[in-house]
């Protein structure tokens, strides 16, 4: 980039703030929702633009914000990756919205985020994620892999004797940067390469014959196999229909998944899932006095039959801290909120404290839940609060860089050069 690009750049950057700060006290303050409510991954996500809407609610039932009611913005990006970069830009430029919360794979994050960096949009990211990634306008409120896939890995190992693995997951960049990750990790805990099996299958993909038998004859020498299940969407019927078919139970090959809650097993007849495990940062099952507040309030929204998730609760987490931080600034200009937001707690509800921390991720406890014959989860393990981790320890090139946008005000620090590597939108 040449010089004159980047004071250009700059004082694009300038006036756009400007422009914000201008008309942040505007009412009503606008809340762009950004999820699919059609296509592959609406199974998911039509769930989080409901959960926004009873949240917008809720805000203007207690006066709003700054003066101002709330107006939600929501558009259909129809789980095409693509759209979502044009609908971003839409909810920003043609709508003017305040913040977005929104997206669900990894693939319409990173389609998303060239956008929401040139118009200095702030995005509130709540699903589990594969990481590598820090952007100084998403507060990531999901699970990063230190949260999620090594807690559940390592349960594996330690409590269930699992010493083949095989890595299922739809074919995009969450689960292939995860499972890169947790091969690495397998591998540092001793675990032959030979005995990870690692296969990608496309959204939707519905023929899980081939696969299934696969993962079965993982174990014909008789060592313990278990499958980490990074499938998304609506694929997830037909594998679990398949394990089933198959005659294969929790007790022979468990699996557990990173993206299989309360909602996408409400549809299910899960009678021969039981068992099978599942790793959030929350279930519907915890019993804390915050949580069934939330249940009852999202029964008494959506419907009597309408369950919760943990995407849902990452949403009423980083809801309410946007909120907070925008009072605390007395503006909803994204600069000075994203300013407020470090150090912004929360009461999550699971019973403990969700704390924003500098690298724009939460910390978060981590739990492990064994499915129900009712599609609910117990919950068999729940860790204290684990600090979100941006950049990963089990990939060397990853494991020296840090994520710092409060006093270091850079999302990539190598810690051994004690230099900023800048992010640039493809990164």
């Amino acid at each position: 980039m040449t010089h004159s690009k980047t004071f250009a750049s700059l004082a694009v950057a300038a006036l756009l703030a400007g422009a914000g700060a201008a008309s942040a006290q505007d009412c009503p303050i606008k809340v762009g929702v950004l999820h699919s409510l059609s296509g592959s991954m609406a199974i998911s996500e039509t769930t989080l633009k409901d959960v926004m809407l009873m949240l917008v609610e809720q805000q203007n039932a207690k006066g709003g914000l700054l003066g101002c009611q709330l107006e939600a913005v929501v558009v259909d990006p129809a789980s095409d990756w693509p759209l979502f970069a044009e609908k971003a830009r839409e909810l920003l430029t043609v709508n003017e919205v305040d913040v977005i919360f929104g997206n669900w794979t990894s693939v319409s994050r990173k389609s998303v985020l060239p956008v929401i960096e040139e118009l200095n949009g702030l995005l509130f990211y709540p699903v589990q994620y594969e990481g590598e990634e820090s952007s100084r306008n998403v507060f990531y409120t999901g699970a990063a892999p230190n949260q999620q896939a090594i807690p559940a890995t390592d349960y594996f190992l330690e409590e269930l004797g699992v010493e083949k693995f095989a890595l299922l997951g739809t074919d995009y960049v969450y689960p292939r940067t995860t499972n890169n990750i947790l091969e690495s990790y397998l591998i540092s805990k001793g675990i032959a390469k030979e005995d990870i099996f690692v296969n990608y299958t496309p959204f939707g993909h519905s023929d899980w014959a081939t696969i299934v038998a696969d993962v079965v004859a993982l174990g014909a020498d008789g060592k313990q196999v278990g499958v980490i299940s990074t499938i998304n969407g609506d694929a997830n019927i037909g594998f679990y229909k398949e394990l089933a078919a198959a005659g294969v139970s929790a007790e022979d090959i468990p699996v557990v998944a990173f993206s299989v809650g309360e909602e996408e097993l409400s549809g299910l007849d899960t009678s021969e899932l039981v068992g099978h495990l599942a790793a959030w940062n929350y279930f519907m099952s915890a019993d804390t006095p915050a949580n069934k507040e939330f249940i009852a309030a999202w029964k008494a929204f959506a419907g009597e039959n309408r369950v919760t998730n943990d995407p849902m609760e990452a949403h009423y987490i980083g809801f309410n801290m946007w909120v907070n931080a925008a009072t605390a600034a007395g503006t909803t200009d994204v600069d000075a909120v994203r300013t407020a937001m470090y150090g912004q707690e929360f009461p999550n509800l699971t019973g403990g404290t969700a704390v924003m921390l500098p690298n724009h991720h939460l910390a978060k406890p981590v739990l492990i839940g064994e499915i129900r014959a009712d599609g609910q989860f117990d919950i068999i393990s729940q860790t204290p609060e684990v600090e979100g981790d941006a950049w990963t320890d089990y990939l060397p090139e990853s494991a020296i860089l840090t994520s710092d946008w409060k006093d270091l005000g850079c999302g990539m620090y190598n810690t051994e050069t004690k230099t900023c590597v800048q992010l640039t939108s493809n990164y």
